[in-house]
């Protein structure tokens, strides 16, 4: 009976929730808790939902049978959609750097410059629109949203295949950060409005490990459409590269408008036992504060966020993580300085990526598992920074090869993780979440606008290295100053969650919403 006490949350639909108060709202007697108690036992009624009482009480059992079908159905529809969205967005936007050694650099005579102005211009464009995107997500149907900008980034990679030199390239490559800038926000978003705090890294890592790899992937499609249709009806093979690209991102974007859920209050295809089951999943995962605190407005929100110490925390964690990882688009830049060429310099990335696509499933799964993201951020860190540490002083291409492969896969686990603790720790209220993740990813990416500059130095690339090195110790050192300071700076969910037994045992709330 305890155990089941423990586990139990009761969801009562009151008579008239908008004039109840928030104590009534939040309370039920230990009587009525007791005699509902002994009807799920007496009853067996161990269903997630049961109609107890005439005025249609509802029980929910966290890990039931049917939360883990519906969590399961959930998977099926969004995992695989927004991992192929990914994995295109990530091909769409790198294939630069493929491009830039399969004949691009010397059609358009681009200097090392004229290409790091390139790789910055993106992220120009794509700062500019990341916090206005999940603003209007909030408000808009994903099933639409998501497949739009998906589109409209196709479109814009095909207009690659019609550059004529550096200007049309940086200008193209501004438009397209512009387009691409909603997505990767805006899933995050996404999945914490379905998934619960325990759930996510898992999720975030999958859905990270296709634009991973799409690296891999991008590597050998980029090999063998360059080598095989350069100068097939007079088009060069990097060109072609853009086109089919960007043909086939704008297909997919057509074919998941019809499987994505929308959210858990509105998606079609579920029933409405569904629909309340995945609402009292997500409020069973809430602080008790967030039940009665009336909803913010975009402003309110935006206010609040920028107002959060712990935003301005996880911006610098997630900027030195991808400042560290600038090196992304140079790889295929490196693997030519180990003395590769032509196709086999771009076989060369896949491993690289594989190593990548490892670390993330390895240290998401992980940190799901024990339910900890500390050691799951610093251990990934402190192991990339060694190994680009050693990249600086040793010359042997082979053994440079294996540490860059240590130093770029490693770190990549420290991703989904970080992201997750973010969405943990600013959970709610939504629209406050989706700009705080908003933000956090968009100043992240503002570090391709110096990392871009730190990887022109070839063949050795000393700067480069030395950065990545810095950037990865710093973050490991800034992840013990979360630590302490989450510690003695509890944010309100943490009190509400320390200071309440209610939060994990009862809690009653309205869902004919």
């Amino acid at each position: 009976m305890s155990k089941l006490l423990n586990d139990v949350i009761i969801v009562d639909n009151l008579s008239n929730p908008k004039e109840s108060s928030p104590e009534e709202c939040l309370k039920v007697s230990p009587e009525k808790k007791e005699a509902l108690l002994k009807i799920i036992k007496s009853k067996r009624t161990y269903e997630s939902f049961n109609y107890i009482y005439e005025n249609q009480t509802r029980v929910y059992i966290p890990g039931s049978p049917e939360e883990k079908n519906l969590v399961r159905l959930i998977d099926l529809h969004m995992l695989p959609c927004i991992c192929l969205l990914y994995l295109l967005n990530y091909l769409d936007r790198s294939s630069i750097g493929n491009a830039k050694i399969g004949g691009m650099s010397k059609d358009l005579n681009l200097s090392s410059s004229d290409y790091s102005l390139a790789v910055l211009i993106f992220t120009v464009g794509y700062l500019l629109t990341e916090v206005p995107s999940n603003m209007i997500l909030s408000k808009m149907r994903p099933s639409r949203f998501l497949p739009i900008i998906t589109f409209c980034w196709g479109l814009v990679v095909t207009c690659f295949a019609a550059i004529k030199n550096k200007s049309d390239l940086v200008g193209v490559r501004f438009i397209l950060g512009f387009v691409e800038s909603g997505f990767f926000p805006g899933v995050l978003y996404y999945l914490s409005s379905w998934y619960r705090r325990g759930e996510l890294a898992k999720r975030i890592g999958i859905f990270y490990t296709a634009g991973i790899i799409s690296g891999a992937f991008g590597g050998i499609l980029s090999g063998t459409v360059i080598t095989n249709l350069d100068g097939v009806r007079g088009i060069r093979g990097w060109r072609w590269l853009f086109i089919i690209e960007g043909i086939v991102t704008m297909v997919a974007s057509l074919v998941v408008v019809y499987f994505l859920p929308d959210w858990p209050s509105n998606t079609r295809w579920l029933n409405s036992e569904q629909r309340a089951l995945a609402k009292a999943r997500l409020d069973a995962d809430a602080p008790l504060h967030s039940k009665v605190d009336k909803p913010l407005t975009h402003l309110q929100a935006f206010k609040a966020a920028i107002s959060d110490w712990r935003t301005y925390l996880f911006c610098f964690m997630y900027t030195m993580i991808t400042s560290a990882n600038s090196v992304s688009y140079f790889i295929p830049t490196i693997t030519v300085s180990l003395g590769y060429s032509g196709q086999k310099a771009q076989f060369m990335t896949v491993p690289i990526h594989a190593c990548a696509v490892v670390s993330i499933l390895l240290f998401s799964l992980s940190a799901d598992y024990f339910n900890e993201t500390i050691f799951h951020i610093a251990i990934p860190t402190m192991i990339s920074g060694l190994a680009y540490a050693i990249c600086i002083r040793v010359t042997t291409p082979m053994t440079r090869y294996g540490l860059l492969c240590i130093g770029f896969g490693v770190i990549h686990g420290a991703f989904p993780v970080v992201l997750a603790w973010l969405s943990r720790e600013v959970r709610y209220p939504d629209t406050k979440r989706a700009i705080c993740q908003a933000i956090v990813n968009s100043v992240g990416n503002s570090a391709s606008i110096y990392g871009s500059f730190l990887w022109s130095t070839p063949p050795k690339f000393v700067l480069g290295f030395s950065a990545a090195t810095t950037f990865c110790l710093s973050c490991t050192a800034s992840v013990a100053i979360a630590c302490l300071l989450l510690s003695k700076f509890p944010s309100r969910q943490e009190d509400s969650e320390q200071d309440s037994d209610l939060i994990h045992e009862t809690a009653v709330t309205n869902y004919d919403d």
